[in-house]
């Protein structure tokens, strides 16, 4: 059986409610604090291919530093994967991975597609 990781974000519900839900099944997962520690460039880009979205669908694009930075109008993915290495706050959460597959947990349902 394939390891669990969460990248968590103990200050949001969401994340929080993932981890519970994972908990209650009784689940053993590692829990990554992608705000404590910045994700890599690589764990980012590999993050991306194992949900098979774009940048910017990883991207909490109502966060003040999206705008802040001009995000909206950039269309290089490196640009963008860089920009959530250096501001991880802008990654969405929760994420759950499992072997070599992902998924954003919004909504929740979606941790049980791959757990």
């Amino acid at each position: 059986m394939s390891k669990v990781i969460i990248w968590h974000n103990p200050r949001c519900s969401k994340s929080r409610e993932a981890l519970k839900a994972l908990e209650e099944k009784e689940i053993e997962c590692e829990v990554f604090k992608y705000l404590d520690v910045n994700p890599t460039y690589e764990e980012i880009a590999s993050l991306l291919k194992m949900i098979g979205i774009s940048a910017r669908e990883l991207m909490r694009t109502k966060e003040a530093i999206y705008k802040e930075m001009d995000l909206a109008c950039i269309e290089d993915e490196k640009i963008l994967i860089n920009a959530m290495v250096e501001n991880p706050k802008l990654i969405e959460r929760p994420i759950i991975i499992k072997g070599d597959k992902a998924v954003i947990g919004r909504p929740l349902e979606k941790i049980y597609d791959i757990i």
